[in-house]
């Protein structure tokens, strides 16, 4: 009984970090709200956003310049072009949700230098401990 008892703490810990999707889907078009026309020499930026118990139900605005460029759900991945230079990438509280999700306090950001013809890629993580996060990934 030890053991069960264990193991199922054990199991509800590990549920409330996110990890990343094997396959992640598409950010459907309806959500993708900016720097979406590809231009001659601009750069690519990826942000995928993990599986997790922590938020699950919400959807996560993420902003490009302090914009918001997306609304994420878990499992879903965005593609958006930029000019390349410096750029401010960042998650939010999304506002046009519903229920409680869309009245979180939520502001991360990063600086980021984009360079023309690159990709850049980021993962939207949640943890008990430090809640939502955005991060650059490791390369696949």
């Amino acid at each position: 009984m030890r053991a069960f008892i264990v193991s199922l703490s054990l199991l509800a810990l590990a549920g409330c970090s996110s990890f990343q999707a094997k396959e992640a889907s598409a950010v459907p078009p309806d959500r993708l709200l900016g720097y979406q026309q590809e231009d001659n020499g601009s750069a690519r930026l990826e942000v995928e956003r993990d599986l997790g118990f922590l938020g699950g139900g919400c959807m996560v605005a993420f902003k490009i310049d302090r914009q918001l460029a997306a609304r994420i759900a878990v499992g879903e991945i965005a593609s958006f072009h930029l000019p390349p230079g410096q750029h401010i990438v960042g998650i939010g509280a999304d506002e046009k949700g519903e229920g409680l999700c869309s009245k979180a306090r939520l502001l991360r950001e990063l600086n980021v230098d984009l360079v023309a013809g690159q990709t850049a890629q980021f993962r939207i993580l949640s943890d008990a401990q430090t809640g939502f996060d955005i991060k650059p990934a490791e390369q696949k």
